[in-house]
């Protein structure tokens, strides 16, 4: 399974954006764009006036990079979104959304998107009661997300539940913290995406 295998701090440098791929690191002073708050490289502190097609392109890997996705996996999004009604680049986000992995991240289950694939990966998370471990599954209305029963006593969840008890699931799942499970209600929408990724860029440089 190909993934992206570096030093992902350089990527927050390189979108000069923290992306949050680190997890609670990313909170603290630590962060490497707190040290460094430029692009990664010998020419990194130089000034450079973004073109039009540069800015479409810094979109595309901003989203990429918050998710996890490299281009191959990427581009078959944005082909799927651009079959469906509405709006492209509003479907692409949401699709990126119901991963199962970024569904696991959204409930609080992991401290991060890369965890959280990790997490799914090992088997630990059924989807409406049978075992998934495929990170890339793209969950759907009616569906329901659980731990499995044998890991929920597990001091790595306990742990990671407390940790993010400050951020509140989308609107689109319906969490039961009491029994560890969570139901898709719907289909995310743009309000429901809280990153800051100008989606109508990434429609323009596919459309070229």
């Amino acid at each position: 399974m190909a993934r992206y295998t570096d030093a992902v701090c350089r990527l927050c440098r390189r979108e000069n954006q923290k992306l949050f791929l680190k997890g609670d690191r990313c909170y603290t002073d630590k962060c490497a764009l707190e040290r460094r708050a430029y692009p990664p490289g010998q020419h990194g502190q130089g000034r450079r006036k973004a073109s039009e097609y540069g800015s479409q392109l810094r979109e595309k890997q901003k989203a990429k990079r918050y998710y996890g996705v490299l281009e191959s996996q990427f581009r078959s999004y944005f082909e799927m979104a651009s079959k469906r009604k509405g709006k492209t680049g509003e479907n692409l986000l949401a699709i990126l959304e119901t991963r199962l992995d970024n569904t696991v991240y959204r409930l609080g289950f992991a401290m991060s998107r890369a965890e959280a694939r990790q997490l799914v990966l090992h088997g630990h998370f059924r989807v409406d009661g049978k075992k998934v471990d495929i990170p890339s599954f793209l969950v759907k209305p009616g569906m329901t997300i659980s731990l499995k029963d044998s890991s929920r006593s597990l001091e790595k969840f306990k742990s990671n539940i407390e940790a993010n008890s400050f951020r509140q699931p989308p609107k689109w799942l319906e969490y039961d913290a009491n029994n560890m499970t969570a139901k898709v209600v719907a289909v995310p929408v743009r309000e429901d995406i809280d990153l800051p990724i100008e989606e109508q860029l990434i429609v323009e440089l596919y459309s070229k």
